[in-house]
């Protein structure tokens, strides 16, 4: 019997020697409970070879399937890593692409703004400029009227009196004048209220006419400059908010795009490096697999022979204590250490009778050595 085994039935039948003395004078049969706990230890390791074998058998299955599998997923590894790496690669520079694209479209939103903020300044100037000269020829032109209805009607006295005949003054010298009509001018606003009306009044008219029509086609050549420069300022700042919506359009969606590349990206490089750990174990545990397997076939063998020596020993004490003369050795104290000692006793008890005392006085031994440990918490390894 194993050692392990002798300890094993030592620890549960010296756990019961306390009290077979009792349990025999009462009428209790304490073999009987050591025969039931090795009986229930029996099919615990029974049924534990059933798990082992059945764990066994799955990894021996996989020892003869397994080297296909691995060699598959290695395969598969082997195409897939390249795969995913160039795209993984074309991503990354797809990302660097749309970065510069909108780099270059918030520069191109930004000069937009600016070109509409420098058009209005200067829309605002050239607006504020003509509204000056058209005031200014606006004044003029009816100083002109005002001038040309009073000498016509005879009222030059009153005319060169009034503030009209100083913006006349000025226009005279400012606006271009013949040398003739300039001096003819001159005469004329210089003279006094009892000049009357002069001889050259008529003459006079006409060139105030003149002056007014010139003001008046200068006047229209500043509107139409000003209409102009409006309609191209409205076409300019329609042109650069076009512009602008068009850059805010694809900042929008190409941030979409680079958000959605990110993660695109990490779960291919994620992906990348899986699949490489996963290639590089299998690679270590198909070299490995054989030398594994048979190491596991030795441990089993080893296991199933350790289990069967354990089964037949707890057998045959089973076999020994369910022997009729068990119980009658333990009541004429077979148990203590004299069972064997007096040879008028042993020959009572028969030889049989003397080898089941020598086995339960070795369980006794073995148990006085474990008496820390309470028998029902014995547990099989």
């Amino acid at each position: 019997m194993p050692l392990r085994c002798l300890l094993v039935v030592g620890l549960i039948v010296g756990a019961s020697t306390a009290s077979i003395q009792d349990g025999a004078a009462g009428g209790a049969n304490p073999i009987r409970r050591v025969v039931t706990l090795l009986q229930d230890m029996q099919k615990k390791i029974e049924a534990e070879g059933v798990r082992d074998k059945e764990l066994f058998d799955k990894f021996i299955c996989y020892c003869s399937t397994g080297a296909g599998d691995l060699s598959q997923s290695i395969s598969e590894a082997e195409a897939k890593i390249p795969a995913v790496t160039s795209n993984l690669q074309e991503s990354k520079a797809q990302k660097v692409q749309l970065d510069k694209d909108l780099d270059q479209h918030r520069k191109d939103r930004s000069d937009a703004k600016d070109a509409i903020a420098e058009a209005t300044a200067l829309r605002e100037k050239e607006a504020a400029a003509y509204a000056k000269e058209s005031g200014e020829h606006g004044t003029n032109i009816k100083a002109l009227e005002k001038a040309i209805a009073k000498i016509s009607t005879g009222m030059m006295g009153s005319f060169l009196q009034s503030s009209a005949a100083g913006v006349i003054r000025r226009l005279s010298i400012d606006m271009e004048l013949s040398s003739a009509d300039r001096d003819i001018m001159t005469s004329f606003l210089s003279q006094g209220e009892n000049g009357g009306y002069a001889p050259q009044s008529g003459e006079i008219v006409g060139i105030l006419k003149q002056m007014k029509e010139t003001m008046e086609k200068n006047l229209g050549d500043l509107t139409a400059d000003e209409n102009a420069a409006k309609a191209t300022f409205d076409q300019l700042v329609a042109a650069k908010q076009k512009e602008i919506a068009a850059n805010s359009k694809a900042i929008e969606e190409k941030t979409a795009r680079v958000g959605r590349l990110g993660v695109e990206i990490e779960t291919l490089r994620e992906d990348v490096e899986d699949t490489s750990a996963s290639y590089d174990d299998d690679k270590k545990f198909l070299a490995d697999l054989d030398k594994n397997c048979a190491k596991k076939k030795e441990e089993f063998e080893v296991v199933k022979k350790t289990r069967a020596e354990e089964l037949l020993a707890i057998a045959e004490t089973v076999k020994l204590l369910n022997d009729d003369d068990a119980l009658d050795c333990l009541r004429r104290r077979c148990l203590a250490h004299r069972c064997c000692r007096r040879s008028s006793e042993a020959r009572s008890c028969g030889s049989g009778r003397c080898a089941l005392c020598v086995l339960l006085s070795m369980a006794m031994a073995v148990t006085l050595a474990w008496t820390s440990s309470p028998w029902l918490s014995v547990e099989r390894r």
